[in-house]
């Protein structure tokens, strides 16, 4: 093993995950759906906790994973309003939070397609923006998450490295590209500081001037 390949897995193991998110963890394999690992979503709480976070918006809800953890970094009344296509996502995320021990009202799940959803939420009412859904529709996502955040605002994108691939110039697939794209977008984006984590499968955090 590399030396990067182990600082990498030590990271990642660096902070236990419990029994909640180690079963959400497998309900989202029996689903299909494949959520933040743990690197990146242990930086998601602890921005969140940062920034005392009360509301946000996340694009994919999956079982619950990065919502539990979201949820665990914000002010203790912060809302979550998470968008998924798939009503059985929600279904398990709701499990999920329930299993962590927060009221129902703490995450609002809209089911629809995100860019369908997106447009009626309100300009500027958002403290953070987590995109973690479909790679195809990033470029489009971050548009729509630039309007949502308010100045002061974080902008968090999960599967920023893409499985190793957006950094190799010979994976030029559909997803790859788009991801590449929207990582271009951002860093010449004046509005915006940023940062790039290797933590998980790669996280941007950007926050809006």
């Amino acid at each position: 093993m590399s030396i990067e390949a182990a600082n990498w897995a030590y990271a990642e193991d660096f902070v236990e995950e419990d029994r909640v998110i180690l079963e959400a963890r497998d309900v989202a394999d029996q689903l299909g759906c494949v959520p933040v690992l743990p690197g990146a979503a242990r930086a998601i709480e602890v921005l969140a906790r940062a920034m005392r976070a009360t509301s946000a918006v996340e694009i994919g809800t999956g079982a619950g994973v990065s919502l539990t953890y979201l949820l665990r970094g914000m002010a203790p009344a912060g809302v979550v309003t998470t968008i998924d296509v798939e009503p059985e996502h929600h279904k398990a995320a709701r499990r999920t939070v329930a299993a962590a021990g927060f009221a129902p009202e703490r995450a609002r799940m809209i089911t629809g397609r995100a860019l369908d959803v997106l447009p009626r939420l309100t300009d500027g009412g958002y403290d953070i923006v987590l995109i973690d859904a479909r790679k195809s529709e990033y470029p489009a996502y971050l548009e729509h998450a630039m309007r949502l955040l308010r100045s002061g605002g974080l902008l968090l994108m999960d599967n920023a490295l893409w499985h190793g691939r957006v950094p190799d110039p010979a994976q030029r697939d559909k997803d790859t590209t788009a991801v590449r794209e929207t990582l271009k977008a951002v860093r010449e984006d004046e509005r915006l500081t940023l940062a790039l984590l290797t933590g998980g499968d790669g996280l941007l955090a950007a926050v809006k001037d």
